[in-house]
C-alpha cells in the first residue's frame, strides 16, 4: 500500500503525466501494430532521439528558469557548420574545431541572455530575432556551399553503434544525469527553480538571477549546438537548413514532459520522456501509413492532453496535502 505522502509525491512530479501517457501509448501501440515492438523498429526510433532530446533538455532547463529559446534550431545548424569549416578548410583538429563550434553556440546563448534580461525584452522576441540572424550566419559563413564532412573523420566515439544503440544515446544519458543532479541536489538547481517561480523573491533572497538565467541560456545553446554536431556526424553531411522547425518540436517535448511556460516547474527526466513520446507517435504514424501531416495534429493534441493531465494531477496532489494537514 502506498501512503498518502508517497502518492502526493508521485503526483507532484512534473514528468508523471508524460510517463503515464508513454506507458499507455506503449501498450496501445504494442497491441495495435505487430511491427512496433521489435528491435529494428526501436533502432529507427532511437537513431534521431539523442539529438532531439538534447535540445529538449536544454529548453526544459531554460523554461524552468522562466525563459525559453526559439533560436535553438538555428544554433543546431551554426555549431556544426563552424566545426566543419574549421576541420575541412583550416585543417584544425576535430576536437578543437568542435570546442570552437560549441563556443559559437554559447556566444549566441549569451547574447540572447543579455538582450532578454538587461534590455528587459521578452525572450520570445529576443530569440525569435536570433532565430533569423543565426540562420543567416550559417548561410553566410558557409558561402552557400556547406562544408563536407571528411571521410576519415573519427566519429565512432560519438555516433558509432553498440549493439542496437548509438554511442550518442550514452552521451545523452550522461548529460541528463548531470543536469538532473544539478537541478535536484545543488544550490544552483534550487536557484534555477526559485528564479523561474518568482524572480523578485529570488533577488530578495540574494540570488543573482541574471547569472542564473544567463547560464541557462548558454547551456541551452551549447546542448543545441552539440546535438547539431552529433547529427552532422551521423548523416555525414552539413546543410544550412539543419534543425529548421526544431525549436517548436523541442518546446513541445519540454511541455509534454511537464515543464511550464510560466517557469519554476520541470525536470530533466521529463524532457527525455516528452521527446520519446513525440518520436514514438511519429514512428507509429509511419508504421500505420497515416498521412505524415497528421503528426503535427498529434503533437498539438498531445500538448493539450499533457497540460490538462499535469493540472489534474497537481490539483489532486494539493488536495491530498490539504487533507493531511487537516
Amino acid at each position: 500500500m502506498f501512503s498518502k505522502n508517497k502518492i502526493k509525491s508521485l503526483l507532484s512530479r512534473p514528468e508523471f503525466s508524460a510517463l503515464a501517457i508513454f506507458l499507455f501509448l506503449l501498450i496501445l501501440f504494442t497491441f495495435s501494430n505487430d511491427r512496433f515492438l521489435n528491435s529494428r523498429n526501436f533502432m529507427i526510433i532511437l537513431s534521431t532521439y539523442p539529438e532531439l532530446a538534447l535540445v529538449a533538455l536544454g529548453i526544459t532547463i531554460l523554461m524552468i528558469s522562466g525563459e525559453f529559446d526559439l533560436s535553438v534550431g538555428s544554433v543546431f545548424a551554426v555549431s556544426p557548420i563552424v566545426t566543419m569549416i574549421l576541420i575541412s578548410d583550416h585543417e584544425l583538429h576535430y576536437v578543437a574545431s568542435m570546442l570552437i563550434g560549441l563556443l559559437a553556440a554559447a556566444s549566441i546563448g549569451f547574447i540572447n541572455a543579455v538582450v532578454t534580461i538587461k534590455f528587459k525584452i521578452p525572450s520570445f522576441i529576443a530569440t525569435l530575432g536570433m532565430l533569423f540572424m543565426a540562420r543567416s550566419i550559417a548561410v553566410v559563413i558557409s558561402g552557400g556551399f556547406p562544408p563536407s564532412v571528411p571521410k576519415d573523420l573519427p566519429t565512432e566515439w560519438l555516433v558509432g553503434r553498440v549493439d542496437m544503440f548509438r554511442v550518442s544515446i550514452f552521451w545523452l544519458i550522461g548529460i541528463a544525469l548531470i543536469c538532473n543532479y544539478v537541478l535536484k541536489k545543488t544550490n544552483f538547481g534550487n536557484w534555477i527553480f526559485a528564479t523561474g517561480e518568482n524572480p523578485k523573491a529570488a533577488q530578495d533572497l540574494g540570488i543573482n538571477t541574471f547569472k542564473v538565467k544567463a547560464t541557462c541560456f548558454v547551456l541551452c545553446s551549447i546542448l543545441a549546438g552539440f546535438a547539431g554536431i552529433i547529427q552532422s556526424f551521423r548523416i555525414k553531411s552539413v546543410i544550412t537548413s539543419l534543425g529548421q522547425g526544431l525549436e517548436l518540436q523541442a518546446i513541445a517535448s519540454a511541455v509534454v514532459g511537464g515543464a511550464s511556460l510560466m517557469g519554476g516547474i520541470g525536470s530533466a527526466f521529463g524532457a527525455l520522456i516528452g521527446t520519446l513520446l513525440l518520436s514514438i507517435i511519429d514512428n507509429i504514424l509511419i508504421l500505420s501509413r497515416v498521412d505524415g501531416n497528421w503528426f503535427k495534429f498529434a503533437v498539438g493534441a498531445l500538448i493539450v492532453i499533457a497540460v490538462i493531465l499535469n493540472t489534474v494531477t497537481k490539483n489532486t496532489a494539493d488536495k491530498i496535502r490539504l487533507k493531511d494537514d487537516e
